[in-house]
């Protein structure tokens, strides 16, 4: 079995996790509608990829007061 022959110090630890952190997605602007979507991911608010309507925008609900 793999036993660590010596302890490893809290810091040397520490120091070698120092890079296992989470980053923010990247985000892009969509040309068609100007929206903050996610890179090569479908826009969600008008349905467009590199310029072409892959899928239809879902109608937004009208409440009635």
């Amino acid at each position: 079995m793999a036993v660590p022959q010596n302890k490893i110090s809290k810091s040397q630890k520490r120091k070698r996790r120092t890079h296992f952190k989470l980053q923010a997605p990247t985000m892009a602007i969509c040309p068609n509608c100007g929206e903050m979507t996610l890179s090569h991911i479908v826009c969600k608010k008008c349905g467009y990829y590199k310029g072409k309507l892959v899928v239809e925008p879902k109608a937004e609900k009208v409440t009635e007061e």
